[in-house]
C-alpha cells in the first residue's frame, strides 16, 4: 500500500513539474498496424503522457477487418474501428485508423503518404512503430513504412498538400522478443505501474480481440473467464509482462535504483537511427515521466 501511494506521489509531482517546465504540450504518435497494436505496446506510457497534459495519437494502418474467426469485410472494421473510439474515450488520445486492408499491407508510395501526412498533420515530436522484423507481415511493413516516411516528412515536395516538418521527430520502435537479424535494445524504458489499470481499461475495449479472435487463433480460448468482472485480471496475467533483466537495467539509468526496483510494468523503446538523435536531455524533456 505504502509503495502504491509513493508511486502516486511521484506521478503527480512529475505532472506539477512538467507543467512548469513545458512550453507547450508535446506531441507524440503511435503507430501501428491493427487497431489493438498501440495499446497493446504503448498503454501505459500514453497514459502518462496524457495525465501530464500532453497530446497522444494512436494510428492503425490497417482497419483490421481481416481480425476475427467468424466475422469479417466491412461490418468487422466498423467494430473495430467503434473499439479505437471506446479506447480513446477510456485513455484521453485520439484513435485513427486508415482505411487499408488486415492482412494485406504492403511498403506502398500511396501509404507512405499517407503516413507522413498524419505525422505532419499531427507536428510530431515523437514517433513510435514497430521494427521491420516480426512475425505479422503487417507489422513489418508499418515498420518499413514509417521508417521510410522518417526523413521524408521534412521533404516540402513530398506530399506538398501538408506543410513539411521544421524539425524531424525523433522515431522511436516498441519492444519486441524478436532476435534475428538484430534483438531490440531496451534505449528507454518506462513505469506504468502507476497507470496500469488504465492501460488494461483501453485492452478491455478491444472486446473482439482479447476475448475473441486472439484466444481462438492462439488455441486458448479456454483460458478466457466467462465472468466480465475477472477480464481485467486475466488481461493482466496474459498481456502484460514484468520487466526483462535489460529493461530493469534501463529503469535503473532513468529513474534511479530505487525507483526501478518498485516497478512492477513497464514500456520499452529503441531509438530508431533515421530520424533527431536524442541526447540523454533531449530524452528527460521528451518523457517527463522519467524525471530529472
Amino acid at each position: 500500500m505504502k509503495k502504491g501511494i509513493l508511486l502516486t506521489v511521484f506521478l503527480a509531482c512529475s505532472i506539477a513539474l512538467n507543467v512548469v517546465a513545458q512550453d507547450r504540450p508535446l506531441q507524440i504518435i503511435m503507430i501501428g498496424a491493427h487497431p489493438d497494436d498501440c495499446d497493446i505496446k504503448s498503454g501505459g506510457t500514453a497514459a502518462l503522457f496524457v495525465a501530464m497534459g500532453h497530446h497522444v495519437k494512436f494510428v492503425s494502418v490497417t482497419n483490421g477487418d481481416a481480425g476475427h474467426q467468424t466475422e469479417g469485410g466491412g461490418m468487422l472494421a466498423k467494430r473495430r474501428i467503434a473499439e479505437t473510439k471506446e479506447v480513446a474515450r477510456r485513455l484521453g488520445v485520439s484513435y485513427d485508423v486508415l482505411d487499408n486492408h488486415d492482412g494485406e499491407l504492403l511498403p506502398s508510395l500511396e501509404i507512405r503518404f499517407q503516413i507522413i501526412r498524419k505525422i505532419r498533420e499531427w507536428k510530431a515530436d515523437v514517433v513510435i512503430a514497430p521494427r521491420s522484423n516480426d512475425y505479422h507481415p503487417d507489422h513489418r511493413y508499418t515498420g518499413v513504412l514509417v521508417q521510410d516516411a522518417a526523413f521524408m516528412v521534412g521533404v516540402p515536395n513530398v506530399a506538398p498538400d501538408v506543410e513539411p516538418l521544421r524539425k524531424n521527430p525523433i522515431f522511436l520502435y516498441f519492444q519486441d522478443n524478436f532476435k534475428k537479424p538484430n534483438p531490440f535494445q531496451a534505449d528507454i524504458a518506462v513505469d506504468i505501474t502507476p497507470v496500469i489499470e488504465k492501460k488494461l481499461a483501453g485492452l478491455d475495449a478491444h472486446q473482439s480481440q482479447f476475448y475473441e479472435w486472439l484466444p481462438w487463433i492462439g488455441n486458448y480460448e479456454n483460458e478466457v473467464p466467462k465472468d466480465p468482472a475477472k477480464h481485467k485480471e486475466y488481461l493482466l496475467a496474459k498481456r502484460v509482462q514484468a520487466p526483462n533483466p535489460e529493461v530493469r537495467k534501463t529503469l535503473e539509468k532513468w529513474y534511479g535504483k530505487s525507483r526501478a526496483d518498485q516497478a512492477k510494468y513497464a514500456e520499452a523503446f529503441e531509438i530508431c537511427e533515421y530520424g533527431t538523435q536524442p541526447t540523454e536531455q533531449d530524452i528527460r524533456r521528451l518523457f517527463p515521466m522519467l524525471g530529472k
